[in-house]
């Protein structure tokens, strides 16, 4: 099978018009140089993307008493951000399929444009609150980016490599995070907190270079199609909503967490801006680097594995956590803290590695075989991802809000952290009860080459 890549054949040019990165034969011959130069594009845009989501994480800590705002308005600031970036995602994830996954990466970059340039006019003293709701909400573009980059990038890879290559995708775009938290800290510490608009003048040309170069070295998959049958199959899948659910526990602690981490910081342990920001890179930072080690853990052993074990840690750091913040020991908490991010960025790698492994062991538990349980694999797991990123980052949301209200009722996140441990532990229930209780029955547990021969993957 060959690849070509016909310039004029479509409205949008560079299409590839034959995709199977399942035959090894052309996988080694052009298919892998390919998949490469697109998932490097893709996490430069996506990165970007996460960035700009993230961009109120930051501005809450250049925003001293002069602006009239209390830590509960901020928190909700952050909130809307998320919930925003959480909404579209599904209509992003779509669009791949419509648009082409390179013509729609230029366009949702150049859509980064919108928040950045109405965040640069109206941040100042005096700007009313209902203004900054809505700039922070039209932040949420970038968190589509994360669900059409997924997409785009589960279509090029094969089975075998998604873990690694959706690991690093995603990985990739979350150091988005960390990265706009230490320009704001770069900021601070030069300029000072009364200087917001030098860090959003700064992403203005990177925003216009991703963009640029997602057209010139990206390309569209024309095999990829939306498929309503797939999705509407996917909605019906218990498994679709029971991994929305796990992906609450990792990646929307991992964006929950990084966006009210340095809030947390100032308003609990009374932190200044230069000494928060000092600190809420670190965690994001390292839960970003390791969730490509979740994703190749996955490859090897298992998600279900990796993400029952990520689950259990994460209990046991909250633990933590909720001890210090009970005696309000910063050291202790901020060690419980970032072991919180590690830990939800190694289960946001096992967990996105599951999804196309459920969906192909459910094809081949159907006696299908070969390329024929391969492609169903691709199919469901296609429909379901953008629904799936959708609901987990909502989990970000439901933080933000948890923090928000336990800090108005008691100036304290401790409330906050004793109810995301109950969570965890839910978590850790469900992953065991439906994943790993009874691996013959689901046919989706074994690392490859293990006791259930017939399948090709793993959940």
């Amino acid at each position: 099978m060959t690849e070509t890549l016909p310039r004029a054949a479509r409205t949008g040019g560079r299409w590839i018009e034959r995709w199977d990165p399942e035959d090894e034969t052309f996988w080694k011959e052009s298919g892998e140089r390919t998949a490469r130069r697109n998932l490097l594009y893709s996490v430069l845009s996506e990165h970007i993307g996460f960035s700009i989501w993230s961009l109120w994480s930051v501005m809450v800590l250049f925003m001293g008493p002069q602006y009239g705002i209390d830590p509960a308005g901020k928190f909700f600031l952050i909130a809307t951000a998320t919930f925003v970036g959480a909404f579209v995602r599904v209509p992003y994830t779509f669009a791949v399929a419509r648009f082409g996954g390179r013509n729609w990466t230029v366009v949702s970059a150049l859509l980064l444009l919108a928040p950045t340039v109405a965040a640069l006019v109206v941040m100042e003293p005096g700007t009313s609150y209902g203004t900054f709701l809505a700039v922070a909400a039209l932040t949420g573009v970038g968190g589509g980016n994360f669900a059409s980059s997924m997409t785009n990038i589960n279509a090029f890879f094969p089975l075998r490599q998604k873990g690694w290559a959706l690991g690093l995708n995603a990985g990739g775009g979350n150091i988005g995070v960390p990265v706009v938290q230490l320009a704001g800290l770069l900021v601070i510490a030069t300029a000072g907190a009364a200087h917001p608009r030098l860090l959003l003048a700064a992403y203005l040309p990177l925003i216009v270079i991703a963009a640029a170069l997602a057209w010139l070295r990206m390309d569209n998959l024309a095999p990829v199609r939306n498929d309503t049958g797939a999705v509407r199959e996917a909605l019906r899948d218990a498994h679709t909503w029971i991994m929305s659910f796990l992906y609450i526990g990792t990646f929307g602690s991992f964006i929950g967490y990084s966006f009210a981490f340095g809030l947390v910081l100032q308003t609990q342990f009374g932190r200044t801006p230069l000494q928060a920001a000092s600190l809420t890179f670190i965690g994001p930072l390292l839960g970003s680097l390791i969730r490509p080690v979740g994703g190749r853990l996955a490859d090897r052993y298992g998600g279900a594995r990796i993400t029952l074990g990520a689950f259990v840690a994460m209990a046991a750091a909250t633990a933590v956590v909720v001890f210090a913040s009970m005696r309000e020991s910063l050291p202790v908490f901020l060690t419980g803290f970032v072991a919180l991010f590690v830990l939800s960025g190694l289960g946001n790698g096992s967990t996105y590695k599951m999804i196309p492994g459920i969906f192909q062991a459910k094809a081949l538990a159907r006696g299908m075989t070969g390329e024929d349980a391969a492609a169903y694999g691709r199919r469901l797991s296609g429909a379901s991802m953008g629904l799936i990123g959708a609901v987990g980052a909502l989990g970000g949301l439901g933080i933000n809000l948890v923090f928000r209200e336990a800090f108005l009722t008691s100036g304290s996140g401790t409330a906050a952290f004793v109810t995301f441990l109950g969570f965890y532990a839910l978590c850790c229930a469900v992953t065991w009860a439906v994943y790993l209780r009874r691996p013959a029955a689901t046919a989706v547990a074994a690392p490859p080459g293990a006791e259930a021969k017939p399948q090709l993957t793993t959940v």
